[in-house]
């Protein structure tokens, strides 16, 4: 792995990794250094998560192969325990692919420590084989509870400290492409039924409709509910440049369509601290910040151009991942082939 500066935008670094990258992660942690995570993305079962930090001051990323491990199949997504303990030298993460994974990640410092699996969460009952896991989110706000999506319907929430299902859920008619908790108790999910539901735990037997594509079965890829502001969400589409913003007040109808990709969206995050800014990226190599327009008043409409993004960033190859450090705001995280850039706004 090797560190850079983009020549074309200085507050653009640059690190080559030894193969395809595409979950990322960023540590919550405000007292190291900006930490990530990175799962290979390679077609065959032996694959890997490795580690990296980058120093903002010398702006060099450090690898950390001591605590790099093997993951069976690529990782469809990884994530630190949202709430780590302060001054502490090890870690949590999760791990979707085949089945939940927990691992235990030891930083003794200066590249020294290891990582160790914890335990592999499988709720199948007839095989050690089960559907596999396109998604997962860990809950903020009772980090006990981890939901995952899965190909087969179903949303199945984990008590880790148990290591049981909480409660597993059908939640839509066809496979579930990702998840996203809102409060402790409430998550919602996108399926390729072209549907965005949402559940609360204490009424397990109904869900709430909140979009429905207009072209039939037109599946959504991707979720991303407003940390900041719980009223909003953004959800993807298949094959499509176009961003939906729904406001959960006003279901059906979406706030906002952003239609600035000039190729498919992958990969949304909302910033972690501003309520209204969210950035995207995809094939066509860019990664937008726009500013989401508040709900238009009664009787108001949005521009019939659409809206412009606030800030672009251009690639220069097709980006397939993108992360929104929530400890460290002023950083975005993007991964292309095999790189990983990370850029500063």
């Amino acid at each position: 792995m090797e560190q850079s500066s983009s020549l074309l935008n200085p507050n653009a670094y640059t690190m080559d990794s030894p193969h395809p990258v595409y979950a990322m992660a960023f540590s919550p942690s405000v007292s190291s250094p900006l930490r990530l995570a990175l799962g290979s993305f390679l077609e065959e079962y032996n694959n890997r998560v490795d580690f990296v930090t980058f120093d903002e001051e010398s702006t060099v990323f450090r690898p950390e192969p001591a605590l790099s491990f093997d993951h069976p199949y690529p990782a469809t997504k990884l994530m630190f325990h949202p709430r780590p303990i302060p001054s502490s030298t090890s870690s949590l993460i999760a791990s979707s692919g085949d089945f939940l994974r927990l691992w235990q990640v030891n930083h003794d410092g200066d590249g020294a420590g290891k990582s160790e699996l914890r335990s592999v969460l499988n709720n199948s009952k007839s095989s050690d084989f089960c559907a596999p896991l396109t998604s997962f989110d860990w809950n903020e706000a009772e980090p006990r509870r981890i939901g995952t999506s899965s190909i087969d319907t179903t949303c199945t929430v984990w008590d880790i400290e148990r290591g049981a299902v909480e409660t597993q859920l059908i939640a839509h008619d066809k496979e579930v492409y990702d998840i996203a908790w809102g409060e402790a108790g409430v998550f919602a999910s996108v399926s390729a039924d072209g549907s965005v539901r949402i559940f609360d735990l204490r009424d397990k037997e109904h869900s709430t409709i909140v979009y429905e594509s207009p072209r039939p079965d037109t599946p959504l890829l991707r979720l991303a509910w407003n940390k900041s502001d719980l009223r909003y969400m953004a959800a993807i589409l298949m094959d499509s440049n176009r961003i939906i913003i729904l406001d959960i007040r006003s279901p059906a109808i979406p706030v906002a369509e952003l239609q600035r990709h000039r190729a498919c969206v992958n990969t949304l995050a909302w910033a972690p601290q501003a309520p209204r800014h969210l950035c995207s990226a995809g094939d066509d190599g860019q990664a937008l910040i726009w500013e989401v327009p508040a709900a238009a008043a009664p009787g108001t409409t949005l521009p019939p151009e659409g809206v412009d993004p606030m800030l672009s960033y251009s690639a220069g190859a097709e980006i397939n991942q993108l992360q929104w450090s929530a400890a460290h705001p002023d950083w975005i995280g993007i991964a292309f082939a095999s790189k990983v850039q990370l850029l500063r706004v």
